[in-house]
């Protein structure tokens, strides 16, 4: 990656400009397909005919990513899903213009690309620097990022964030607040939406969890914030069923073997909040006998680890325990 006069193949930079307006569209507003016109979408495919209006001049406004790809190429289909990402996160400091060389072989050639893919970034006219190959994420986002300078903050994800700290040290109250404000400016969005529903568990009222969550739009209930807080509501519904849990722990103290009362103490404990003793109750059934109930301890263990989240200390204590008593 260079800056200044860039060669892919063959120099280009200053005079590129001056044969793209004489021998490629020289009136620079032609559009021989459905790429747009100047502005447009981040992300938007790109014509011979269009690339001095989509590509030179729109770059004179904000940097132009041109990706030169073609159906057939292996490492072009590796490099599409981060480049896109890439440039969608950069919040609109950049485009990409995508040129299948295929169907419009002239700029490729004029810019003597090589081989494919091949990524070449235009500012104020001219092409400033490129790469070639497939890349890493990281390197991909760097390359955005010398370019077009760092990405704005996001205020939804910076609230999203917040939020989620927040939630795992317990502070309900101002991470409602947080995942409130989120919903406001998205209505749709999952991830605050399930993060509400789990601050109304953390408080105890899975009644208003259920009406929260009932927001979330039928095409995102796949979503895995969504799987994760319908799995916490559930554990609190059963767990509020149970009532008392002297009763569970009376039979325990009878009789260790009590396998059930265990179960039950273990649900009954995690809508409580003891998330480390439900995990000690179910590891004791799974050490005691494995197969019981065919094998709903450690599937019970399972159903909390995605009710509580990978990031959850419990998760990570009930992972260990899972492991040592499985491969002791």
């Amino acid at each position: 990656m260079s800056n200044g006069n860039y060669s892919i193949g063959g120099q280009v930079g200053g005079g590129f400009g001056a044969s793209m307006d004489g021998g490629y569209g020289g009136q620079g507003g032609g559009n021989d397909g459905g790429a747009p016109s100047g502005g447009g979408d981040l992300i938007f495919d790109v014509t011979t005919q269009g690339f001095m209006a989509d590509v030179m001049e729109a770059s004179r406004q904000q940097p132009v990513i041109v990706d030169f790809w073609a159906p057939w190429c292996g490492p072009c289909k590796q490099l599409t899903p981060i480049i896109e990402a890439a440039v969608k996160a950069a919040g609109g400091t950049v485009k990409l213009a995508k040129m299948n060389i295929d169907e419009h072989p002239e700029i490729a050639g004029q810019m003597g690309v090589q081989s494919i893919p091949a990524v070449v970034a235009f500012k104020d006219g001219q092409p400033v620097d490129g790469f070639m190959g497939a890349q890493p994420e990281s390197q991909v986002k760097a390359f955005i990022e010398k370019l077009a300078g760092p990405a704005p903050v996001n205020q939804t994800d910076a609230f999203l964030e917040q939020a989620a700290e927040l939630l795992l040290a317990k502070d309900y109250g101002q991470a409602a607040q947080l995942y409130g404000a989120v919903m406001q400016m998205e209505p749709d969005n999952v991830a605050a939406i399930t993060g509400l529903a789990q601050c109304y568990l953390g408080a105890g009222e899975p009644e208003r969890a259920g009406q929260a969550l009932d927001l979330v739009p039928e095409d995102k209930r796949s979503d895995e914030a969504f799987l994760a807080a319908k799995a916490a509501l559930d554990l609190a519904e059963q767990a509020a069923s149970l009532g008392d849990l002297a009763e569970f722990q009376e039979r325990i103290a009878k009789d260790p073997l009590d396998l059930q009362a265990r179960f039950d103490l273990a649900l009954g404990l995690n809508g409580k909040g003891d998330k480390t003793g439900a995990v000690d109750q179910l590891i004791e059934i799974v050490r005691r006998d494995r197969d019981w109930n065919e094998d709903g301890a450690r599937k019970q263990l399972l159903q909390f680890f995605e009710a509580w989240g990978f990031k959850d200390p419990a998760s990570a204590y009930g992972r260990r325990k899972l492991s040592a008593v499985l491969f002791s």
